[in-house]
């Protein structure tokens, strides 16, 4: 059954943004404990499309711009990060619909409730080819979204004994002695260019390997694969040109994951300033016999942690308009404009921990318990920042380009 969003509305959406943000509040306890979103909720938001915001309408998405998205997921962010992360994570992937074979696409998409999952491959993981596809074996982590998703994305190299498949191709379709998809050519037992293989989640082994302290809620289980046969139909190259037209499409697809974990982790401090700044008006240190927020150590921490975070915000919105804009009226993007929203998603991520600790600070001796809502928040942010896009070699990227090296990184 294809789905078709009745509206591309994004009041519609955002309206429906608030009354799932106010029923993950409600969840917020249960989705900590259960480490995983309640099937209900998941469920629910499916089917009104917030696992398809940023699909091709041609495959019932609402293919929302880019800005309209990350306004949605500002609600969930300082309400839920695990929640706010999984939208990000599950609808951006979503865009690699573009990429792969349609009628794959449609295969998948075409079930209302899809979801698609994925992580990065660990050292073992390989794609052999076979007549007809690849046999496919590996174990990938942090597949956030594992218990809501239906399908499964494994990132893998391709790996044969003579560089060679059955046909005497290369997985990009290359004659042997021709290049392989990274651009060089097969020799005996080299790994080649990799390649997105996919496949319904019942055919992997999900792994509970998500023992963590912080975005729990995520569910980023690791799954096994053992010598499953994927058809050729199901793999593509992640970066081959988009079938779909669209500025969604032009923007790199790490950028788009960078923007959105930078906006969650933003959404993370700004509800921990909220936090602080109420107990502050609250609490009375000991022996200090005055309020916190009479202090003048609170009032300049305070201040300060707003500067930080307002300033980073208006570093990310900028630099991400500014690529939405170029997408938009120009088809493509400049170097600078993509180290420029590189560097700020970063730089977000970063300067949101320093806002959460002064937060956390602030709060006292009562932050260390469950039951204090700074707590979680103090904790995700920490595992927020152990993400690669909030990496310092960013930085490095940034400087190179601007002392006008060579950038070297993902951007």
């Amino acid at each position: 059954m294809t789905t078709t969003i009745a509206t591309y509305d994004i009041a519609h959406y955002l309206d429906d943004a608030r009354r799932f943000a106010a029923q993950t509040a409600v969840d917020a306890d249960r989705i900590d404990a259960e480490r995983q979103m309640p099937a209900k909720l998941a469920h629910d938001m499916a089917d009104a499309g917030f696992f398809r915001l940023l699909l091709p309408r041609a495959l019932g998405g609402a293919e929302l711009a880019h800005p309209d998205f990350l306004k949605i997921l500002e609600l969930f962010a300082g309400v839920d990060a695990s929640v706010a992360w999984c939208l990000n994570q599950n609808n951006v992937f979503a865009t690699s619909a573009s990429r792969m074979p349609i009628a794959t696409a449609h295969e998948i998409w075409d079930e209302p409730r899809a979801v698609v999952t994925n992580g990065p491959p660990t050292a073992i993981c390989k794609a052999a080819p076979a007549p007809g596809g690849y046999r496919l074996n590996g174990r990938w982590n942090l597949s956030s979204g594992s218990d809501h998703a239906t399908w499964i994305a494994a990132l893998a190299p391709v790996v044969s004994l003579n560089g060679q498949d059955g046909d005497g191709q290369n997985a990009d379709g290359q004659n042997g002695d021709g290049p392989n998809a990274d651009g060089q050519k097969g020799a005996a037992g080299r790994r080649q260019g990799p390649r997105i293989l996919l496949m319904p989640k019942e055919q992997v082994r999900i792994v509970d390997s998500w023992q963590v302290s912080g975005l729990r809620g995520t569910g980023s289980f690791s799954f096994d694969v053992d010598d499953l046969f994927i058809p050729e139909e199901r793999t593509y190259i992640q970066d081959g040109e988009p079938w779909a037209d669209g500025p969604l499409y032009v923007i790199p697809r790490t950028l788009l994951f960078a923007t959105g974990f930078a906006t969650v982790a933003l959404g993370v401090a700004g509800k921990s300033l909220d936090i602080a700044i109420e107990v502050a008006g609250a609490r009375m240190p000991y022996r200090s016999g005055i309020l916190l927020r009479d202090q003048q150590t609170t009032q300049r921490a305070i201040g300060e942690a707003h500067a930080l975070h307002s300033s980073a915000q208006a570093f990310l919105r900028d630099a991400a308009a500014a690529v939405w804009d170029a997408a938009y009226s120009q088809g493509g993007l400049t170097t600078e404009q993509r180290i420029r929203l590189r560097v700020a998603a970063t730089h977000a991520i970063r300067t949101s921990a320093q806002v959460v600790d002064s937060a956390y600070t602030l709060c006292g001796a009562g932050a260390i318990f469950q039951s204090n809502p700074i707590q979680r928040r103090f904790q995700d942010m920490h595992v927020i920042t152990q993400h690669v896009q909030g990496h310092y070699v960013h930085y490095e990227t940034a400087g190179q380009f601007l002392l006008g090296l060579e950038p070297q990184g993902a951007f």
